[in-house]
């Protein structure tokens, strides 16, 4: 008979043990383990009791060797608690499942290193595409650094997937990209309130060298230009995406009495902030001050008034991920693909002609 496990666990069980334990040979055991051969059910029952009686625990790395390494994608993003990316991951889920893979999450806490080392062990354990979700920073060396990543994945059989932003700007990165029309929704939205007659329009939630605000703030100013404006500096607001922030930004605005009419919120978790603070004053809106959001992301429907917002097609990001980067031969020259975004009108800010009093 195969040794037991110790109480303390010092020693794992081997492919070794559980052969003697099931009296079978340790190529049996393999066979069990990989799945590639035909094993008897008796005798494979009989492995599976000795794997569980020993609490055998699968050497992944050998495994991965042997041909047998299980079938998944990683997906990588910056908080897990963050509606929006859920909605990413349900649709990265799904799919992966869909394609007989597992899904696994991982967490980065918006920190660079940790995407890189995340990656680094997702190439070890023969993961079949990597999935960065989130705005990209502004940074070389970054980017280099991420290129390097990208080429290492398709090395080793793997894909890095970029979802949420721009492709690399080294042309030969071997990269998916699934983005969305992030500057054009910002467009769109903040076209919906000038044609309100809004002209003084605040913007919350600016951040320097993110990839996915400076996209906003370029949408934002090309619809002003569109009306042959410039819009007020003073009134675009460097900030974080958080309920929070949003208070902070409005409290901000009417305590220099900035003389705003509408405030283009860059998610829906700032505009949510934003409207609370707006009641905390005495402020109607959309009477007031008409409010926008970006995401469309479940809390928006139910704020009252409902939220105008952006609406992001999350679900179908995640699952065009793991489309594109698991089936790459039939999508060879559609590595790259632009989903499109709309403004999703409620009662924060209806169509013109009714936002004002």
């Amino acid at each position: 008979m195969g040794r037991k496990p110790t109480s303390d666990h010092a020693e794992r069980a081997t492919v070794r043990d559980v052969a003697a334990r099931a009296g079978v040979s340790p190529a049996t055991v393999s066979r069990v383990l990989g799945g590639t051969y035909p094993v008897a059910s008796a005798t494979r029952t009989r492995v599976l009791r000795a794997m569980r009686e020993l609490d055998y625990v699968v050497n992944a790395q050998a495994r991965a060797l042997s041909g047998g390494a299980t079938k998944a994608v990683a997906f990588l993003v910056d908080d897990v608690t963050g509606a929006f990316y859920a909605h990413i991951g349900r649709g990265v889920e799904q799919q992966a499942k869909a394609e007989g893979r597992l899904c696994m999450l991982c967490t980065t806490d918006a920190e660079p290193e940790q995407v890189f080392l995340i990656i680094e062990l997702m190439r070890e354990q023969n993961a079949d595409a990597v999935i960065v979700v989130g705005g990209a920073w502004e940074n070389e060396e970054y980017e280099g650094r991420l290129a390097h990543y990208a080429r290492a994945l398709d090395r080793s059989g793997s894909r890095l997937v970029l979802v949420g932003r721009p492709p690399l700007a080294a042309a030969d990165a071997p990269a998916t990209v699934v983005e969305y029309d992030n500057e054009g929704g910002a467009y769109a939205a903040t076209s919906h309130l000038l044609a309100s007659g809004h002209r003084r329009i605040a913007y919350l939630g600016a951040i320097q060298g993110l990839v996915t605000s400076s996209q906003r703030i370029t949408g934002f100013t090309r619809a002003h230009q569109a009306y042959g404006l410039v819009p007020d500096p003073a009134l675009i607001l460097p900030g974080e995406f958080s309920r929070e922030y949003g208070r902070r930004a409005v409290r901000e605005l009417l305590d220099r009495e900035a003389g705003f009419t509408a405030v283009m919120a860059a998610t829906d978790v700032v505009a949510a902030g934003a409207l609370h603070e707006l009641r905390a004053a005495g402020l109607r809106v959309p009477e007031d001050v008409a409010l926008v959001g970006y995401d469309d992301i479940p809390l928006a429907s139910d704020l009252f008034p409902a939220l105008t917002t952006v609406h992001v097609p999350q679900d179908e990001l995640g699952r065009t991920a793991v489309r594109l980067a698991l089936d790459r031969d039939r999508y060879t020259g559609a590595q790259h693909v632009m989903l499109g975004t709309h403004v999703v009108v409620r009662d924060s800010a209806p169509p013109p002609g009714r936002s004002r009093p």
